[in-house]
């Protein structure tokens, strides 16, 4: 194995323990228990007395039961997971990725105030700014995934309030500098915001300068592609108080029956990944002497912009990366191609342990004018299938396109 195999699995292998043992009870009662937590569902939570009732104060930001919108005790013990994974102290899970996006901004902006995001963002959560935000009042300004430390700064304003991130980027897996912005986020009194989903477990948001890590917990976590879901780490109390407030204040939770799939998910999650991660590389590179690539956008090769904070930061990858073809192939060659494809599905999600495959071309939206492909994309997602079978069947593919 490489030593850039290794890397790309090697963080997986030292969660592996943790993601096996926290968020379980370790004192066992005489009775004996079940593995797994059993699913609590409930809406009203009944007490023994008035004045335990009024005690309860305070206990919404604790991780309590205090009422089945504000959470079970099954979400709890997977919220205590996530912060235990992202490094964080608090962590509040919601109904989608997309929500997970929403609640914070909704959370720390407001009437009057700037937000700083990147041009690679998700496509939701940019339509999210230039709608929902934009009618309370708030200015969005997009700068390019890989502006220097000079440009970024250019971009601030006494109103920026939050400098958000995507690392890698939607689609064109730009790796961001993400101490950097950090540090220019904190200097002018804004926070930074990170959308971690193609990180979870590699790339630890808050020894690396975050305020607010955000999870599409729909992906990896639940592995099966078939939740919904999403999580807001912080590391700050105060942050904490605020977004609690903000989550309970619009009445976002999650059901117990995903947090307990998704739960369960976590367990397998590190196994999952260093499969998928070494699979997805050795694909990656196999692309790469393909004569119908023009380029693998995979932070872990060395063309892939920000690849050097990739290797600085991160501990691993996943297996989620795109490609761009030569400028000669037609888009409706390539949507032939896909079509043609025995071993990928064709869908919109990933993080699963199926194989997908994705035309993103058309989708990539730049205002800056810096990093949109040229020619025709398609993103991949690398499942648990055999390698070869998954190469065959883009060999068959891409020997179809008429280059």
């Amino acid at each position: 194995m490489s030593d850039l195999e290794k890397q790309v699995s090697a963080g997986w292998s030292r969660m592996a323990s943790m993601l096996v043992r926290e968020g379980r009870p370790h004192e066992l009662p005489e009775s004996g228990t079940f593995v797994n937590a059993p699913v609590s569902r409930g809406s009203t939570v009944l007490f023994p007395s008035l004045e335990a009732m009024n005690r309860t104060d305070g206990r919404s930001h604790a991780h309590k039961v205090v009422y089945g919108a504000m959470g079970s005790p099954i979400q709890h013990q997977l919220e205590e997971m996530l912060s235990r994974i992202e490094g964080g102290t608090h962590t509040q899970v919601v109904g989608s990725g997309l929500a997970a996006c929403a609640l914070p901004l909704l959370a720390f902006l407001g009437c009057g105030d700037h937000l700083l995001l990147p041009d690679s963002v998700y496509g939701p959560t940019r339509r999210f700014a230039g709608t929902m935000l934009q009618r309370m009042g708030v200015t969005t300004t997009y700068y390019a995934p890989t502006a220097s430390r000079d440009k970024v700064l250019a971009l601030m304003r006494p109103e920026t309030k939050v400098l958000f991130a995507e690392s890698p980027g939607s689609h064109t897996f730009e790796v961001q500098d993400v101490p950097m912005l950090a540090g220019i986020a904190h200097e002018a009194g804004a926070l930074l915001m990170l959308d971690n989903t193609w990180g979870i477990g590699v790339f630890q948001p808050f020894t690396h300068g975050v305020d607010v890590s955000i999870q599409a917990l729909s992906k990896y976590p639940a592995g099966h592609s078939d939740v919904i879901m999403g999580s807001v780490t912080v590391n700050d109390e105060v942050h904490w108080k605020t977004l609690r407030d903000a989550a309970i204040q619009l009445g976002l939770c999650a059901g117990p029956d995903d947090c307990w799939l998704t739960l369960r998910g976590l367990r397998t999650m590190g196994v999952r990944l260093a499969h998928q991660s070494r699979s997805a590389l050795e694909i990656a590179q196999w692309l790469k002497t393909r004569p119908e690539v023009a380029r693998v956008l995979h932070p872990a090769l060395e063309d892939c912009p920000g690849h050097e904070f990739w290797k600085r930061d991160f501990t691993g990858a996943c297996g989620l990366f795109g490609v761009e073809l030569q400028p000669e192939i037609s888009v409706e060659a390539v949507e032939r191609m896909i079509d043609g494809f025995s071993m990928f599905g064709i869908g919109a999600s990933w993080g699963g342990y199926e194989s997908l495959v994705l035309p993103t071309t058309g989708h990539i939206r730049r205002v800056t004018g810096e990093g949109g492909p040229t020619s025709a994309t398609f993103r991949l997602h690398i499942g648990l299938e055999d390698v070869e079978d998954l190469k065959t069947d883009l060999a068959r593919g891409l020997d179809s396109l008429q280059f």
